[in-house]
């Protein structure tokens, strides 16, 4: 959430600020901001009577008069109404707190969606055919190795099931970017549940803005992760990072599970946005002065996976449209389809700043016995399924209906080169 104070030292400043996201988030805001008052307001007044309680119990020389008892017993009651009160005004700013999403960083361009994003820079070059070649749908049909009428019986429309080669193609994906971050690039790996608390989604900013599009288990009160960032980042959820830990780097891969709401009226065909998918994850925990470059090297990791699998990409910033709930700034990373004819998000690397870690109450100490601070949060695809294998298939596809598979998932594949019909 927002640091509190933004709130009471120069409003207009960080409305004019939030203002770039749109009307939503300044009234989000103005509701948090006369929330925060009432709750300032009625703290100042507890403080005050409980002040007035002692003052009267240490003065007081014997037994007290009825005059006295009365007056006690009248001030109780008042001060028990106020507690009442101000637990109530507590609740309330806390959940319009949760509403107000996160600054936009600056370099941030101004836009009203997705159209308006910004490319940064392309690498590679998209392949010239000299044969039409078909999206994944009819390729992966054609090969054996995707059954989306067998994914629709076994759980609805938007779920699919991969069968040999596709499947094995998937898993090396997985594996292969495991190993590259863990590796070559340093970063840990974890695993978690896939299942988490309330609290959890709250700390990563989940909920309660996105509800609608997660699903949960309501006789246990468990959420299934829309993404391993979800647990990575609260892995030390209302914790004090012990010394020397931070800065983090960590990796997860996971199945990912969400409603897909927000695609009404986009091309889903095929595996393009599916309600369960595998995704590889990245976070990083750094001191709030090293965020900027942690996001640059995250954005530098995922790309890695990108050139490694020889598939052509977009490096696009976000706009303020089109920015996350949580996040400060975004990249997008979009591979190249061949047969789709289409640039496919495959990854999106952001910088929360200490947004998340307000909301997860995760702190850290320089030093022992320093004071707490909280860390800045970023994370980043490297890479979410289905799409780069999308691109695999697609733009690896060769005239006889069999596809090439990149160099360095041979390895992962039992040494396979190519998938056959």
């Amino acid at each position: 959430m927002l640091n509190p104070e933004l709130l009471r030292r120069e409003p207009e400043k960080t409305r004019a600020v939030l203002a770039r996201r749109g009307e939503d988030a300044v009234e989000a805001f103005d509701a948090a901001v006369v929330a925060d008052d009432r709750w300032r307001r009625l703290n100042a007044e507890v403080e005050q009577l409980r002040a007035e309680r002692r003052q009267r119990a240490s003065s007081r020389r014997g037994k007290p008069s009825e005059t006295e008892v009365v007056e006690e017993r009248r001030l109780g009651e008042h001060l028990a109404d106020l507690e009442r009160e101000l637990r109530e005004a507590e609740a309330d700013r806390q959940d319009k707190l949760a509403w107000v999403p996160n600054l936009p960083d600056q370099a941030v361009p101004l836009g009203k969606d997705d159209t308006e994003n910004e490319i940064i820079r392309t690498w590679g070059e998209p392949r010239q055919f000299d044969f039409e070649p078909l999206p994944h749908w009819d390729l992966a049909e054609r090969l054996g190795i995707l059954d989306l009428e067998a994914g629709a019986r076994l759980a609805g429309a938007r779920f699919y099931v991969l069968k040999g080669a596709g499947a094995m193609l998937q898993r090396a994906l997985v594996n292969f970017m495991l190993d590259l971050h863990v590796n070559e690039q340093g970063y840990t790996e974890v695993h978690t549940p896939y299942m988490v608390r309330e609290e959890i989604m709250y700390g990563s900013g989940q909920l309660p803005k996105f509800y609608d599009n997660l699903y949960h288990d309501a006789e246990d009160d468990l959420w299934m992760i829309p993404t391993s960032e979800v647990p990575l980042v609260n892995l030390y959820w209302n914790q004090i990072i012990p010394n020397g830990v931070v800065p983090l780097k960590l990796t997860a891969s996971s199945p990912c599970f969400r409603k897909e709401r927000a695609a009404a009226g986009r091309d889903v065909r095929g595996i393009k946005r599916v309600k369960q998918f595998y995704k590889v994850e990245m976070v990083r925990i750094v001191p709030p002065e090293d965020s900027s470059a942690a996001l640059d090297e995250l954005v530098s990791d995922a790309e890695a996976v990108l050139q490694r699998l020889e598939l052509p990409y977009q490096v696009m910033l976000l706009c303020t449209g089109d920015l996350g709930f949580a996040m400060t700034k975004t990249y997008d990373l979009n591979a190249w389809a061949a047969g789709s004819e289409e640039w496919l998000e495959v990854s999106s690397i952001s910088n929360a700043n200490d947004y998340q870690a307000r909301r997860a109450n995760i702190r850290f100490r320089r030093e022992a016995g320093g004071k707490t601070e909280y860390p800045h949060t970023l994370n980043g695809s490297g890479l979410a399924l289905a799409r780069p294998l999308i691109a695999i298939l697609e733009n690896n596809q060769q005239p006889d209906g069999s596809v090439l598979i990149p160099k360095v998932l041979r390895p992962y594949m039992g040494g396979l080169d190519r998938i056959t019909p």
